[in-house]
């Protein structure tokens, strides 16, 4: 016999919202409550503030559902780039997961001032490079690259098709002496803007010429200079790449910490919101009567014309109420008479729902084919056969009520 896979928790009227973080809200439909209809002991007024109470949980269910989403997307967005990470970094974070985490306000202050130390630090190697550009600029061979080419006073008209970026050194002291912010951020630009001086003159002037000599000696001169600042300018750079590692780690940590304090937030208010549900169903179950014998009976009934899937939802129902109820096995003897009311009522509900859908699908479907398709599917067979035994049960359960005598 094919085991009948264990179903997903349904609830009418109630319906549920649920996460991949195993959140479980339960919300009260107001539309499906039929309240006017359970009893005379409510009146109009208790019916409007139950609706009203039922309102307000739904509102603040679906604030709850868009605050669980956001920490749905952010851990599946972190999930996603971990395993680009290597091992050895990911067990550096796990041993940095156990020091304090500092917050967002701290880790602002703390970047602000790594930029301001960085920022003192790349000047003074700037303030190197200066005395390396000075030292250029003062050689004899010098003068042709202190200012912009004149290429209309030379006659030079093919100069801008073979040059893309023409340099110079009085341009690089200015924008190194600039205070608007338009200057060098890095040693680096200044030093790539010197090499396109020179490299500029060599590469538009004939390699016998005077200026492409001049050129390519003063490069020569300057490189040597260059590769005795190099070392400092690959301390600093890797000093600033594990900064910005340490700092991106931290944000992190701040921001998975934020996280989890938003989830443990989230769990506390739903837990609210089961409770406060659970407790206005109690307080409508109080105020409603009590199922009639007739309706037990009707009930019994119902439940035998059910869809095997409906049927299996029907027995969650049961089992919410009744931890104790096996829900989930294939031979299950249900007592209607030993339900809570509140089980009752719900069940109720529910089977009046869900037979006003089966008897629509029904009449647009063809007999014929359910028939074949019942035949020819044992999922179907199997789940039809569990519905004739707890239906057998129930049927027995009622012939012996039946029996007992009347005092």
């Amino acid at each position: 016999m094919n085991k009948k896979k264990k179903k997903k928790k349904i609830e009418s009227p109630p319906s549920s919202l649920s996460s991949s973080h195993g959140y479980h809200i339960l919300t009260m439909d107001a539309s499906n409550l039929d309240l006017q209809n359970v009893g005379p002991r409510l009146n109009d007024e208790e019916v409007d503030g139950f609706r009203c109470s039922v309102d307000e949980l739904v509102m603040k269910v679906d604030k709850l559902e868009q605050r669980v989403n956001e920490v749905e997307k952010f851990y599946l967005n972190t999930s996603i780039k971990q395993p680009s990470t290597s091992k050895n970094t990911s067990s550096g974070k796990h041993k940095d997961k156990d020091k304090h985490v500092p917050g967002f306000k701290k880790l602002q202050q703390e970047a602000s001032r790594r930029e301001s130390a960085a920022a003192k630090r790349m000047q003074e190697l700037m303030r190197h490079f200066g005395t390396i550009l000075r030292q250029s600029t003062q050689h004899k061979w010098a003068w042709p690259f202190m200012q912009p080419v004149d290429v209309e006073g030379l006659g030079l008209h093919d100069y801008y098709e073979i040059i893309d970026r023409p340099m110079d050194l009085s341009t690089i002291k200015n924008q190194m002496e600039a205070t608007d912010g338009a200057g060098y951020k890095h040693v680096r630009e200044i030093w790539a803007d010197v090499r396109l001086v020179f490299k500029n003159a060599m590469k538009y002037n004939d390699e016998k010429s005077d200026v492409h000599l001049m050129a390519k000696t003063l490069l020569e001169k300057f490189e040597e200079k260059w590769l005795q600042l190099l070392p400092k300018v690959n301390e600093e750079e890797k000093r600033r790449e594990e900064e910005e590692a340490e700092a991106q780690l931290n944000m992190q940590l701040a921001q998975e910490a934020s996280h989890a304090k938003i989830t443990r937030d989230l769990c506390n208010e739903l837990y609210e919101v089961d409770t406060h549900v659970e407790e206005l169903r109690e307080m409508v179950a109080r105020r409603c009567r009590k199922i009639s014998i007739e309706e037990k009976r009707n009930l019994g009934i119902a439940l035998t014309k059910l869809s095997p899937d409906d049927l299996s939802k029907a027995l969650e129902i049961v089992a919410q109420n009744n931890p104790l109820f096996p829900a989930s096995v294939e031979e299950v003897e249900l007592d209607i008479d030993a339900q809570s009311e509140l089980t009752l009522w719900r069940l109720k509900f529910f089977v009046k729902d869900a037979l006003e859908v089966q008897g629509k699908s029904s009449s647009k479907g063809d007999n014929s084919n359910s028939a074949n398709l019942a035949a020819t599917n044992p999922n179907n067979s199997a789940a039809s056969k569990r519905k004739k035994e707890i239906c057998d049960a129930l049927v027995k359960k009622a012939r012996k009520r039946n029996k007992k005598p009347s005092k």
